[in-house]
């Protein structure tokens, strides 16, 4: 198999892993807990899980370079901080209008590789980005919304969860060569769960709604697809495929999340919206089909 999509694939599975996060709270909230109780039950599992993988691979954390403790000290400040924002933008968004507010994190994320590495975006990387925002509003099913008594918190939340998830995948494009990608996890994670349990709800380990209430069953599910798994292969895969294309990639999520909510709670699916995904899906494939096409 060619490197180049390998790594592609790596990152499209590290997104869909995302994607199945909104279905997995929706029924923990389903069985009596809240998003902040869900998602933090989320940083403390998946913690836990990379602590257990590093014990078991490893033991021994490496000598960090500053410019290395720094990078990780992003990344999990960003992971944390994805997960505050995005989730303070539902208590005013409908779920259809924060996924589309999340979604922008595809031009944000190819603007700041942009500025980053001072180009400008490559013909096949803007026509991407058209196919992946007609598709994100179609397939979000946005069209029927009212957005007239939207409160501007909702907007300004949603827009933050896009630049912190764009900043996120930036950072991750970012090698770190003396430590192993477990080790890098296991930081990343520890960091992210500080930030969380400053803002969320740190009391779920001591009241008993982690254990005693059955709240660990969703956290284990969420800390695998929310931690582990999409940690473990953005930090192989972005250094590969740089920063502005992982951007693209993860626009895989969006799918797999409406996709799941169908399959799992029974939500409707449109023409408009199955339109919408073949767009979407249409817009991540088009700058590996175009650099093929002029590489023959």
């Amino acid at each position: 198999m060619n490197k180049n999509l390998f790594y592609s694939l790596l990152v499209v599975l590290a997104a869909s892993s995302y994607g199945i996060l909104s279905t997995i709270i929706k029924v923990a909230m389903q069985h009596g807990f809240d998003s902040a109780e869900a998602v933090t039950s989320q940083y403390v599992i998946g913690f836990s899980l990379a602590l257990l993988l590093f014990i078991f691979t490893q033991r021994k954390l490496p000598r960090l370079s500053k410019q290395s403790l720094i990078i990780l000290l992003l990344a999990g400040i960003f992971t944390g901080t994805t997960g505050i924002v995005y989730g303070k933008s539902l208590n005013y968004l409908p779920a259809s209008l924060a996924v589309v507010m999340l979604f922008q994190f595809t031009w944000v994320g190819m603007l700041i590789d942009c500025l980053l590495h001072r180009r400008l975006p490559k013909r096949e990387e803007v026509i991407s980005l058209i196919f992946l925002f007609a598709g994100t509003i179609l397939a979000a099913g946005i069209l029927d919304v009212d957005l007239s008594g939207i409160a501007w918190q909702g907007w300004v939340f949603g827009f933050a969860a896009a630049v912190s998830f764009s900043i996120f995948i930036q950072i991750n494009s970012r090698p770190t060569e003396e430590i192993s990608t477990i080790a890098r996890m296991l930081i990343m994670s520890f960091f992210a769960l500080v930030l969380i349990s400053i803002f969320l709800s740190p009391e779920i380990v001591w009241n008993g709604q982690l254990f005693g209430a059955g709240l660990w069953k969703f956290g284990l599910l969420l800390g695998v697809f929310g931690i582990i798994l999409p940690i473990l292969l953005f930090t192989i895969a972005v250094p590969k495929v740089g920063g502005g294309m992982a951007s693209i990639l993860s626009a895989m999520e969006l799918p797999v999340a409406i996709t799941v909510s169908v399959v799992v709670l029974h939500e409707s699916l449109t023409w408009i919206q199955i339109v919408g995904i073949i767009l979407v899906l249409i817009g991540m494939t088009l700058p590996t089909l175009l650099t093929r096409n002029k590489a023959n």
